[in-house]
């Protein structure tokens, strides 16, 4: 779901936040944490075993990465009708990392077909005027014959934030189509980024993190104008 180039504006010009900007000014650090903390743990018994250690605490980031940005492309170039081992980030992996990015294709695909998805638009931008928000939802599609939102993960669980960004993302879908509720709710496949194992959420409403993400957002607003202010 990226973010256009130059951002974000509103209908009166002025740049607004995007969903994810503003999730992750309030978001919890506690996982991040524990992960550089096991991170450093591991670095030191490479080291203490003569074995080469990442040159940085960020190494196996990007490798975890690069296998999530493969597997999410090969979904893309899948549902525009190419070839998806044909992707330059998947064929660009070593083979334990490509292995594990088709993995997570594989198990996408076989989801995709068992549920009859039918995608309709893909990363399209959308605005709130009235929250002055705006963000790009991965996909709308059908699923069992009803509109609803499909979002794809590679993470090594489901967290929170997820669930806020899909609340948001439907305010921002039904407010720019009010005549195309997602009735079909919404669709989380969430894709591990150490194994290639696959999951399959459904949420048939969010409505206690849509009422969380508006607080959040007027607490992002509040948050930048008392920054400034002690600057």
């Amino acid at each position: 779901m990226p973010t256009p180039r130059q951002g974000y504006r509103a209908a009166d010009g002025v740049r607004i936040p995007s969903v994810t900007t503003i999730l992750s000014r309030f978001k919890d650090s506690g996982a991040l944490m524990k992960w550089a903390y096991s991170q450093g743990r591991e670095h030191g018994r490479m080291e203490a075993l003569g074995q080469e250690a990442p040159a940085s605490l960020y190494a196996e980031t990007s490798k975890a990465a690069d296998i999530g940005t493969a597997a999410h492309a090969m979904v893309e170039v899948s549902i525009n009708g190419g070839k998806p081992e044909m992707v330059a980030s998947y064929l660009e992996l070593p083979d334990d990392q490509r292995a594990k990015a088709r993995s997570s294709f594989d198990n996408y695909q076989r989801w995709a077909r068992m549920s009859k998805l039918e995608i309709l638009h893909q990363e399209l931008p959308l605005i709130s005027e009235e929250y002055r928000f705006a963000g790009t939802p991965d996909a709308i599609g059908i699923v069992d014959g009803q509109l609803c939102l499909v979002d794809w993960k590679t993470s090594n669980a489901v967290y929170s934030d997820y669930l806020l960004q899909l609340a948001a993302y439907r305010h921002l879908w039904e407010v720019n189509h009010p005549d195309q509720v997602l009735v079909g709710g919404f669709h989380l496949c969430r894709f591990s980024k150490d194994h290639g194992d696959f999951a399959h959420h459904h949420y048939a409403e969010l409505d206690d993190a849509w009422e969380m993400f508006k607080h959040l957002r007027a607490a992002y607003g509040f948050d930048y104008g008392i920054k400034r202010r002690a600057a």
